[in-house]
């Protein structure tokens, strides 16, 4: 341990309380109106791990040095807040928005239930699943457009600790719905080329587990909303929009999927893509540009801050018998993006399979217990926040909205 990997766990957890307390912050901004910009700011969850990486820089150029500090931060791999941004935007524009939405109303009048209430189902359900083909972060920005007006309102009545509730779902099921594939969820990926796990182990091992735990959180959550999800909030008829059109995007979302590891490619698509867009923009709304750049700066200040937390973290991974690595792993979980705590595992030689899944499985099953615990959750919270009591998603609440999904996740990866 240096002086510098302990300035930069007390800044970690100083990051830590920050989102837990945003909420505070937006109720000074209301007290305090002559510095209202400056607590509203406080208050965005999505800027607190970019902020605190700003005073972990200074604090290594004046503890280190300026060329230290700035060589640690470009040593950084920001391809995944780079991606997270891209696909949100691609994912998030109207044609592939709409072109889901008539998907999910089509199979939702195939059943004999409301189909309001089976729209509702079939976005905590389906689209987590679908996830593990077009990576976990669009499935949430998908899931979360289309959920947004109908259970994510301040004008219809949902009790504040069923939205919640739902959110609780909504994260857990997406960071356990992309494990039927070895690319989509980033704790897998950080594993599957050293430990050799392909799609069909993935499936095999983790994914159908993961689908009847997403099935039973979606179902339950469904009947307990059923009364306040009203046939009057279906969504309208979907604007013309020609196939052509739609094929495209959808054509670009496929390409940046399969490119989610190569940045220059992504971004020159993604250029094109924004390109694109302008041209036939008679067919689109405006894009999440400032959400998915919120979301992208949240994330690459995670990357920047969580490098700093290797020493303390792995030792506690690797001491932990299977049993212990699980819960361990679900709780650490909470308090760390998993995908890093999954990397920290596989740089530990000699790790038992049972262990190696153990790891894994509690990582995946606690991805949705906070803000930071899974990189499509940033972008949840940028979407959703709007339909909260004061605009914002309080980490106490999402915590307790988690909790029961999370143990449905946690019976299923460890008993089935």
């Amino acid at each position: 341990m240096t002086d510098i990997n302990l300035i930069a766990a007390i800044l970690f957890a100083l990051a830590l309380v920050h989102t837990f307390a945003t909420k505070r912050f937006e109720r000074l901004a209301d007290r305090h109106p002559r510095h209202a910009g400056l607590f509203h700011f406080f208050a965005e969850v999505e800027v607190v791990f970019g902020l605190w990486a700003l005073v972990l820089i200074v604090a290594m150029a004046i503890v280190s040095g300026g060329e230290q500090a700035i060589g640690y931060a470009e040593s950084r791999t920001y391809t995944e807040p780079l991606f997270v941004f891209v696909i949100m935007v691609v994912a998030a524009s109207k044609p592939v928005l709409e072109s889901i939405r008539a998907l999910i109303a089509a199979l939702a009048r195939m059943t004999p239930l409301r189909t309001a209430l089976m729209r509702v189902w079939l976005c905590l359900a389906l689209v987590p699943l679908i996830g593990s083909l077009i990576t976990e972060p669009a499935a949430m920005t998908l899931a979360a457009l289309m959920l947004g007006p109908q259970i994510f309102r301040q004008d219809q009545g949902m009790p504040e600790w069923l939205k919640y509730g739902a959110l609780g779902v909504l994260f857990v099921n997406v960071s356990i719905g992309g494990t039927l594939t070895s690319f989509a969820a980033p704790p897998v990926l950080m594993v599957a080329s050293t430990w050799s796990w392909d799609s069909a182990f993935m499936a095999t091992s983790f994914g159908w587990k993961c689908a009847i735990a997403v099935v039973i959180n979606a179902t339950v959550i469904c009947y307990v909303m059923r009364r306040h999800i009203l046939d009057e909030h279906d969504a309208p008829a979907p604007d013309c929009i020609p196939v052509w059109v739609s094929a495209i995007h959808l054509a670009f979302l496929a390409c940046v999927v399969a490119f989610a590891h190569h940045p220059v490619i992504f971004i020159g698509l993604f250029m094109f893509f924004i390109g694109f867009s302008k041209a036939y923009e008679q067919y689109q709304n405006p894009l999440i540009l400032k959400e998915g750049l919120l979301v992208g700066f949240f994330l690459a200040g995670l990357v920047v801050l969580g490098g700093m937390q290797q020493w303390w973290l792995q030792p506690i991974v690797s001491s932990l018998e299977p049993t212990a690595l699980f819960f361990g792993a679900t709780a650490l979980t909470a308090i760390t993006d998993n995908a890093a705590l999954t990397y920290l595992g596989s740089l530990i030689e000699g790790m038992s399979d049972q262990a190696k899944y153990m790891l894994v499985a509690g990582a995946v099953a606690g991805g949705g217990l906070t803000v930071i615990a899974n990189a499509p959750n940033p972008a949840g919270v940028a979407l959703l926040r709007e339909g909260f009591n004061d605009e914002s998603i309080g980490v106490g609440g999402l915590l307790l909205g988690a909790l029961a999904p999370t143990a449905v996740a946690m019976l299923a990866l460890f008993f089935l």
